[in-house]
């Protein structure tokens, strides 16, 4: 545990090289410590083990702690579970209160084409475009109210069902919890750190996959029909809710080809799952290499994918549907074996050119 362990881990770390850093002998240690890293946390681990850091800076805590002999792997583990478990109890006693008000979300919709950058979407659509005072004024009563209504409720549902999901990894026995926001890293499975993802079958792997059966493009098969049964199209909407809104009519629709076209994709998206969860490296590849730039990093990944078979539309209402999700998740965690051929994942990030190694896992919870 020495100074040029540290910084040759912590260059690592910044690399996202995982694989270097769980191969290091001192690597897990480095991890364990990197992810209760935060000021007022590192304070609290040293007083509880009556260590002196009167003379240091707080960026000094990490590498002093890295270092420090009377820190040992045992003592950080129940520091973090201590830590994490007082944590816990005040989450626990609101959870029922929780899970009943994002129950009360009745519709999932990002109202527009925000994405993550809201306020570059304001000044190029609005700010930057209109002159007239009246008119801003009307789509901010109109237009804009409605699309930060979408993207502030989607946001708040996503963050409070994303920490109840992730205390149910963290409650599990074969899992180490991380206290406070780190970014890579979640929790350890049996030492191996792993950043949780939850997310729903990708539309854009679904497209590539129907092609490849010989479906073809989906909103084009659907307005096909349409125009064929004499369904309206509507013109102003972009092609993401349109997809959906045409998917609805022509389900709705009681006529022999409706029904048959209905019948025919829901099989291929039930079978487009089936087979990714039999062999699902090649989407835990899509995963990795479509992810936004913004947030790019090539951390290891636990992959959680939800999947209401019945209605592919609905999959986010499964994120608050908590006794579900635990059973199936400790389910997993009860048998998991983490053999590296299983765990290890290569992609190549097209942006920098780069190839990456790292682990992952995937869990697939479907609805049907």
């Amino acid at each position: 545990m020495t100074n040029s362990s540290f910084l040759q881990l912590d260059s690592f770390f910044r690399k996202d090289d995982f694989p270097s850093i769980e191969n290091h002998c001192d690597g897990i240690r480095y991890l364990k410590l990197r992810a209760m890293s935060r000021k007022e946390i590192m304070e609290e681990l040293f007083e509880e083990y009556k260590i002196d850091i009167s003379k240091l800076k707080s960026k000094e805590y990490l590498q002093f702690a890295f270092k420090c002999p009377n820190l040992t792997i045992k003592n950080i583990e129940d520091f973090i579970e201590k830590k994490y478990q007082i944590e816990r109890k005040d989450r626990l006693q609101k959870e029922d209160y929780l899970i009943d008000q994002l129950s009360r979300l009745q519709h999932f919709d990002w109202g527009g084409s925000f994405g993550n950058s809201l306020e570059k979407n304001i000044v190029d659509n609005y700010v930057k475009k209109i002159q007239s005072f009246d008119t801003i004024n009307k789509k901010i009563e109109t237009e804009l109210f409605s699309s930060l209504q979408g993207y502030t409720l989607n946001s708040w549902y996503n963050h409070w069902t994303s920490i109840l999901i992730e205390d149910i990894f963290k409650d599990h026995t074969n899992v180490l919890p991380t206290i406070g926001l780190i970014k890579k890293i979640d929790f350890f499975i049996n030492g191996i750190p792993f950043d949780l993802k939850v997310t729903y079958f990708p539309e854009q792997f679904f497209a590539v996959k129907l092609k490849e059966k010989g479906f073809g493009n989906e909103l084009t098969r659907l307005k096909q029909l349409c125009r064929k049964l004499k369904i309206l199209i509507p013109n102003d909407m972009p092609d993401k809710h349109l997809k959906q809104h045409l998917y609805t009519k022509v389900s709705e629709c009681h006529n022999k080809e409706a029904k048959e076209l209905i019948n025919e994709l829901n099989g291929l998206k039930r079978q487009i799952i089936c087979e990714a969860e039999k062999a699902p490296e090649e989407l835990k590849v899509w995963l990795y290499e479509n992810q936004g730039e913004a947030r790019f990093d090539a951390s290891n990944r636990f992959f959680l994918v939800l999947t209401d078979e019945m209605n592919i539309n609905n999959s986010w209402k499964l994120k608050r549907n908590i006794k579900f999700l635990k059973e199936r998740i400790h389910s997993h965690l009860d048998s998991i074996t983490l053999e590296l051929d299983r765990l290890n994942t290569k992609f190549y990030w097209k942006k920098t050119q780069e190839h990456f190694n790292c682990k992952s896992d995937i869990l697939f919870i479907k609805q049907t």
